[in-house]
């Protein structure tokens, strides 16, 4: 029985290594250094914007909403209510063609009787969307106790289940930074280097990173390699740091220098969370935003593009 057995169990960890490979190959192509026009407007990704909507858009009428804006990418954040329409939603994207960027999940400790997440493999899987999956971790007991390793082996379990289940319908993870040990871009790699899956990378957000500004110039080269995709916000320094729409701060124009300059050429994403309750007009807000840091970065390529 067991001869039975482990060839099985081999073929398909062989045949999950080498989509994750695939994916990955995928992923370091889209991010190579490439001709530095990463904040040109087609490269924006709309984030934050189902949620914090008080005209609660429907997925036609947000589609609707983005294809006015110029946006043509979608990060896809949702809550309970949101369920049932996610087949509309991947439904009004296709229509309106925009590409479904990332899907959100947040993640307890056993993700694998988590029924929101068999809900997003299930409809990506019926639609056929290869995506990115933007993934926080939460709800691990007793963290403050832990060693190091102890805390990178109970997250890592939680990540490696979820990309695993990615990697069979040709999707990636984004490993994602909301504050907290996890959100620690330190801590991040170490999950990522003691999993060593292809198909796992960073995406990294401005708008929660209040207590990285003074690391984030040594840290951010280091995950330069598994970076998905990063999320601009202003940040107004202080302490508290206070986070605003894009060009409203004064260290993102530094933060998105630094940025510019890496050789990253993977997507951006500009975010509404909380700036306005219409979240047409927080996303209006961060694009003039973004034409005033385009200003004084010198960057008129990428300025011509919001005109």
């Amino acid at each position: 029985m067991i001869r039975n057995i482990l060839p099985g169990k081999c073929c398909k960890a062989f045949i999950l290594c080498a989509i994750a490979l695939l994916i990955s190959t995928r992923i370091l192509a889209q991010n190579k250094k490439g001709n530095g026009d990463i904040y040109k407007k087609d490269n924006l990704i709309a984030w934050c914007i189902v949620p914090f909507d008080s005209k609660n858009r429907g997925p036609v009428e947000r589609a609707e909403m983005l294809n006015k804006l110029g946006i043509n990418k979608l990060a896809y954040d949702w809550r309970e209510k949101h369920i049932p329409t996610f087949d509309a939603e991947l439904d009004a994207l296709k229509a309106h063609k925009i590409k479904l960027q990332a899907f959100w999940l947040y993640s307890g400790p056993q993700p694998e009787t988590d029924k929101n997440f068999a809900a997003i493999i299930d409809v990506l899987k019926r639609h056929k969307v290869k995506t990115q999956i933007w993934c926080m971790v939460g709800g691990i007991k007793d963290l403050d106790q832990m060693s190091q390793q102890e805390k990178i082996n109970a997250h890592a379990r939680v990540i490696a289940y979820i990309a695993d289940k990615a990697a069979e319908i040709g999707c990636t993870v984004g490993i994602y930074n909301h504050g907290g040990w996890y959100g620690e871009p330190e801590n991040q790699l170490e999950i990522i280097n003691y999993l060593k899956k292809p198909n796992i990378g960073i995406v990294y957000n401005f708008h929660h990173a209040e207590e990285q500004l003074e690391t984030f110039p040594k840290f951010f080269p280091k995950i330069l390699p598994h970076l998905m995709a990063v999320n601009l916000a202003g940040l107004i320094k202080g302490n508290p740091v206070k986070v605003v729409p894009v060009g409203q701060g004064d260290a993102e124009l530094e933060m998105m220098r630094i940025v510019q300059n890496s050789g990253y050429n993977g997507p951006v994403g500009i975010i509404n969370e909380e700036f306005a309750s219409d979240a047409e007009v927080g996303l209006q807000m961060n694009i003039d935003g973004m034409k005033k840091i385009l200003a004084e970065l010198g960057d008129t390529s990428a300025l011509r593009t919001y005109r």
